[in-house]
């Protein structure tokens, strides 16, 4: 199977220490530019949108396995110096645990936003799968983007608690469905704070940039 990195739109803001930001499913990078705002002048920000997402190449069916997403993600980690911080909203948050995962001492924080681990549950993953064909069908997502977002295994879950990178954990106060993520997350995880962020949903760092960006430097600072 060819996994080949694509052609990615992606952008470098600041200066220092690298951090890394990953959108979630049918967003673009430009969903971190108010987070960003807050930390670029003390942070070198790298964000990028996934394949077939925002302007970065959109790939033929078959190119979209969890697999195609991690080498795209290698290619933008390429362009900073290790180790860095992943920040991940959402299937961003679900890919920076799998490459932290695979990567283990390129990494040296996670900030996961409104992000899950996958299913453990064949049944639990099909659930999500449906659903997943039921949203892209009625977004218009390009053919075969869709399982960009699905699970057909438990990867992350099984090897969660090997990571040792510090973790914070960020999810806006009306994300029902993601709450208890967080909550397997501080089980799992090495989770230095869990930041509910009032007045927000799913995505809490559109919502509530300033609210996350405020979470995140205290967290980043303590990292030095």
């Amino acid at each position: 199977m060819d996994i080949s990195p694509a052609r990615l739109d992606s952008d470098i803001r600041g200066t220092g220490p690298a951090v890394i930001f990953t959108h979630g499913w049918t967003d673009t990078r430009r969903s971190w530019d108010g987070v960003i705002d807050e930390l670029a002048s003390d942070y070198q920000c790298l964000s990028w949108s996934l394949r077939a997402h925002g302007d970065s190449e959109v790939t033929p069916p078959g190119t979209y396995s969890r697999d195609h997403g991690l080498a795209d993600m290698r290619s933008v980690t390429d362009q900073a110096a290790a180790p860095y911080v992943l920040v991940g909203h959402s299937l961003g948050g679900y890919l920076s645990l799998a490459y932290t995962l695979q990567h283990p001492d390129e990494v040296r924080a996670l900030v996961l936003v409104g992000a899950g681990p996958g299913f453990s549950k064949p049944e639990a993953m099909e659930r999500w799968n449906a659903a997943v064909d039921k949203s892209a069908a009625k977004l218009g997502v390009p053919e075969g983007a869709e399982v960009l977002s699905k699970h057909f295994d438990s990867f992350v879950l099984d090897g969660m608690a090997s990571i040792t990178a510090p973790t914070l954990v960020i999810l806006g106060e009306g994300d029902k469905q993601f709450a208890a993520s967080a909550a397997v997350f501080g089980k799992r995880l090495p989770v230095r704070d869990t930041v509910v962020v009032p007045d927000a949903g799913h995505s809490v760092h559109r919502q509530q940039p300033g609210a996350v960006a405020a979470a995140m430097i205290p967290f980043l600072a303590a990292l030095d």
